[in-house]
């Protein structure tokens, strides 16, 4: 019969000595960020939540942080940057595909920053300072990315509306006549020479 314990790591030893075969994920963090599905067939839209990793991907979750619409281009990503910030300081573990969200709006660019803010390595203003520079160059990026794809449709729109494009202008037949009368007047000029030397 196994004993029961509240230490993990006793339960691990008398798993061993006792010869039970526990195997146990000793990760011991229960809170997730992650993304909760919404939407419908082949229109994902996603609802990027903190939730307790036990529960159903759909299910019952603590607080949202935003949203996530991978259908746009570039894909729409909403999250408040304050409260996901607030919950990695928790120890809260965001999912591969939330690590990747939280990358690009800056969230862990803020952690790695307030890390040397904590160790000395800069001051508190001077790291707020780097993380403003850089959320307002993201985000000047991302404009111009919405603004390329919104002329991209423009100009495709334009192309599918129906209109016929302008006709080509045509070159005028008279473009050739001078280069003909400059090769008639040629020969006239050649034969003219030789009467003027008798």
């Amino acid at each position: 019969m196994p004993y029961f314990c509240t230490s993990l790591k006793t339960l691990s030893l008398l798993g061993k000595v006792k010869g039970y075969g526990f195997t146990y994920n000793f990760n011991l963090m229960s809170v997730k960020i992650r993304l909760q599905r919404k939407g419908r067939k082949k229109n994902p839209f996603y609802h990027i939540v903190i939730a307790d990793a036990r529960s159903p991907r759909d299910g019952k979750f603590i607080e949202k942080i935003g949203t996530y619409n991978p259908m746009t281009k570039p894909a729409t990503i909403d999250i408040d940057r304050d409260k996901a910030f607030d919950w990695l300081e928790k120890g809260a573990q965001p999912t591969a595909t939330v690590r990747a969200i939280l990358r690009f709006k800056g969230v862990l660019y803020r952690k790695h920053l307030m890390r040397g803010v904590k160790k000395g390595a800069m001051t508190l203003e001077q790291a707020e300072a780097k993380y403003q520079a850089w959320i307002e160059s993201k985000e000047a990026k991302i404009a111009s990315r919405v603004q390329q794809t919104a002329d991209e449709k423009a100009a495709f729109h334009k192309m599918v509306s129906g209109t016929a494009p302008a006709p080509k202008p045509v070159p005028a037949p008279e473009a050739e006549a001078p280069a003909e009368e400059t090769a008639a007047e040629a020969p006239e000029a050649q034969e003219e020479a030789p009467e003027g030397e008798e």
